[in-house]
């Protein structure tokens, strides 16, 4: 019978260990990982899964790293391995990596080590010196801490991972330019349709139009398609499409926005009316494109022009159509001139005002992950490849055409970032700075124009400063007794004050804004035109206006001594949806010209009668020149250009402020996966402000209150051990 006890513990204890082995052998086919960190820091984003799931082409990664490195390298080796293992358990069978061995051993490298050296150096992979800590003295090592993604013919590398910090957003966008024009191709279940529409009833009027040769525009715009489908894998299906004397294209053509132009038939008493199209739309994926054929162009006393657009640029144009409708090399556009400030400047001069700094930082920023283009507008529209348009501090004011091309672009379900100044800065007596006597600068109201399309939309620019108590505090030297300085045109802007509804903001914990004006939403005019309005943050409750005679001298500014008149102040809005258009319903502004040189024809000439083109194509009227009401577009406005300066945004991108702008534009651009993403990178975590109240509590209750609550709690224990005591005794008497 004992033997048979004993007999069972061993059955037992081989059962139990069959069930560990099975579960270890089941973990490892079937694991799963639960990350309690708030922001997902420990786990894949979906758009690291969705890029790693669509590659097409095979993609290796080689990972140099020195082992056995001391804190915190030894942690981003291990992190890099966790981070590489989760894109191959979310991936195809085009996703490898590997980690190649770099190190000595026991002092003595090895041959196979040494070939590993050599390869990292022929990719461009140095050591870098690192800093180790043994035996309370400080040594150097030189260590190897790179990698290199090989996709096709493209490498790319990260030579130095010094941090875990965004390495997954850095990691993710390297692949996703690596392999994005690739994928999205030959992953397409449906071509791009590139249908042209070119009615042959406009040969009738092509002399009047002083257009030669429009049936030939067919076969020239058939040879660019066919010239570009070598380029996009033939995934470009073409079609020629004749809207004449068929109702039911007409009324397409109309859907898609297309010129339509009509005029009187041959015999005007008749009273009927002939009608033509001409525009190429490029749709792919329930998304389409128009591009015009034929320009409208209103110049004074010449008039109306019609000009065939330039087949020169057709095949770039038609290409970035392709590439924008695609997700292909997001394009963001910058407006050079109209007084704003230019990207390429080589940084902020001494005494510079405020608001005139460097915009490089922004530049590089935005570099990194988008392909960035100078829109000079200039009396011509926006290029179409462009999906955001970022105007910056204009100080100049916008003619009524480049306004109208500005309307025009939003209203094509584009973006528009706007960062305006409500005043601009004028030095007096600039040479005088020197002498330590120069006078105050003057604020003069910046009047650029797009207020009446900001009104028009429902959102306005009050002429003010945001003034705030919980602003940054600049040290004073000791030659001026030392202590801080409240600049209170640069309010702190805290958690409670920043919209975390909004996704792309949920991890901005703080920001800084500096000159910034108030925005107002218009509530009435955004419900009429069926618009949404989103505040992304706003001041403090402790905030002010400052308008009028504006003195930005830190000394001369006292916060109100009526308490009524703070209050929280909206800083920064984002509107969506369908924007009706300021022109609608409105003639094409004319578009200036040049002054011409006595004898000098303009563009487009005069026709040959000597009457002016007015009268030539008074019989002509055009319409699909405006798009009176847009796509679903984006439009942000905020009333400080300095947000974007160097003083702002740090080199790395770390900063709240950076995240901020980098997150807004991945909005802007439809990329809110990876401003998700770029929020993992975000772990300043300040503590909510308290009253003086509650830190004066706090701060008694842990002197005096805990040791109290000790004692009283020791008190309680005694007693009732005390009672049980005297419990036990009464049991015992009996």
């Amino acid at each position: 019978m004992t033997s048979t006890k004993g007999y069972v513990k061993y059955y037992r204890f081989l059962i139990y260990l069959a069930v560990i082995v099975l579960v270890n052998i089941a973990g490892l086919s079937a694991f799963f990982r639960i990350d309690l960190t708030s922001n997902g820091l420990y786990s894949l984003s979906e758009a690291s899964k969705e890029v790693v799931r669509t590659l097409f082409e095979p993609l290796t990664i080689n990972v140099f790293f020195t082992n056995d490195l001391p804190a915190p390298h030894n942690n981003t080796e291990r992190y890099l391995h966790d981070l590489l293992e989760e894109y191959s358990a979310h991936s195809n069978r085009y996703f490898n990596y590997r980690f190649y061995n770099v190190s000595a051993d026991e002092g003595d490298i090895s041959e196979d080590a040494r070939k590993n050296q050599q390869l990292a150096r022929d990719y461009g992979i140095y050591p870098v010196q690192i800093q180790n800590i043994e035996q309370d003295e400080v040594k150097f090592k030189k260590a190897y801490m790179g990698m290199v993604m090989i996709h096709g013919d493209v490498i790319d590398k990260i030579p130095s991972i010094t941090t875990t910090d965004g390495l997954e957003y850095i990691i993710t966008s390297k692949i996703e330019k690596m392999n994005n024009k690739i994928s999205v191709l030959l992953n397409l279940d449906k071509p791009v349709e590139i249908k042209l529409f070119l009615s042959t009833s406009l040969k009738d009027v092509q002399e009047q139009l002083r257009i030669a040769d429009i049936g030939g525009i067919s076969q020239e715009i058939e040879s660019i398609i066919d010239e570009l489908n070598r380029k996009y894998y033939g995934k470009l299906e073409f079609s020629r499409i004749d809207p004449t004397d068929d109702p039911a294209l007409d009324r397409q053509a109309a859907d898609y926005g297309v010129l339509t132009l009509r005029w009187p038939a041959a015999g005007e008493a008749s009273g009927e009316e002939k009608r033509g199209s001409a525009g190429i739309v490029v749709e792919t994926g329930g998304s389409h494109i128009t591009i015009p054929l034929i320009d409208v162009v209103r110049i004074p006393l010449f008039g109306t022009q019609y000009k065939l657009a330039d087949m020169n640029g057709m095949s770039q144009k038609l290409s970035e159509v392709i590439d924008d409708l695609l997700d292909i090399n997001k394009k963001i556009g910058y407006l050079s001139g109209y007084g704003t400030i230019a990207l390429t400047s080589s940084g902020q001069m001494p005494n510079q005002p405020p608001g005139q700094e460097s915009f490089s930082n922004f530049n590089r920023l935005i570099s990194e992950d988008y392909s960035v283009s100078n829109v000079g507008l200039s009396g011509e529209p926006v290029p179409d490849g462009i999906d955001c348009l970022i105007i910056a501090g204009p100080k100049k004011r916008f003619d009524d055409y480049d306004l109208f091309q500005i309307d025009q672009f939003l209203m094509k379900g584009k973006s528009l970032a706007l960062f305006l100044d409500p005043f601009e800065q004028i030095e007096q007596n600039p040479n005088q700075r020197q002498t330590g006597y120069n006078q105050a600068p003057v604020f003069r109201p910046v009047d650029t124009g797009l207020d009446k399309l900001l009104d028009h939309y429902g959102v306005g620019l009050r002429k003010s400063y945001v003034l705030d108590e919980h602003c940054y505090e600049q040290r004073l030297p000791q030659v001026y007794g030392g202590g801080t300085q409240p600049i209170y045109y640069a309010p702190i802007i805290r958690q409670e004050k920043i919209n975390d509804r909004v996704k792309y903001m949920n991890n901005i914990k703080e920001m800084i804004s500096v000159t910034s004006s108030p925005v107002e939403m218009k509530k009435d005019r955004l419900s009429s035109n069926g618009l949404e309005g989103t505040l992304l943050f706003s001041s403090s409750d402790r905030s002010w206006e400052m308008a009028g005679r504006i003195d930005l001298n830190p000394m001369m500014i006292m916060p109100p001594d009526d308490p009524g008149v703070m209050k929280s102040i909206p800083m920064a809005v984002i509107i969506s949806g369908e924007f009706p258009s300021y022109y609608a319903g409105k003639e094409v502004p004319e578009k200036p010209v040049e002054e011409q040189a006595e004898g000098e024809v303009p563009e487009g000439g005069i026709p040959e009668t000597g009457i002016p083109q007015e009268e030539t194509f008074g019989n002509i009227s055009d319409e699909g020149t405006i798009i009176e009401k847009g796509k679903p577009g984006k439009l942000f406005v905020i009333g400080s250009a300095a947000l974007l300066g160097n003083n702002v945004l740090d080199e790395s991108g770390v900063s709240t402020n950076a995240t901020f702008v980098m997150n807004l534009l991945d909005h802007l651009n439809g990329r809110d996966q990876y401003a998700s993403m770029r929020s993992k990178m975000q772990r300043y975590n300040p503590l909510r402000e308290s009253s003086g109240g509650v830190k004066t509590f706090v701060k008694s209750f842990n002197i005096a209150g805990l040791p109290v609550l000790v004692a009283a709690l020791g008190i309680f224990v005694w007693l009732r051990r005390k009672s049980r005591k005297r419990a036990i005794e009464m049991m015992f008497r009996r």
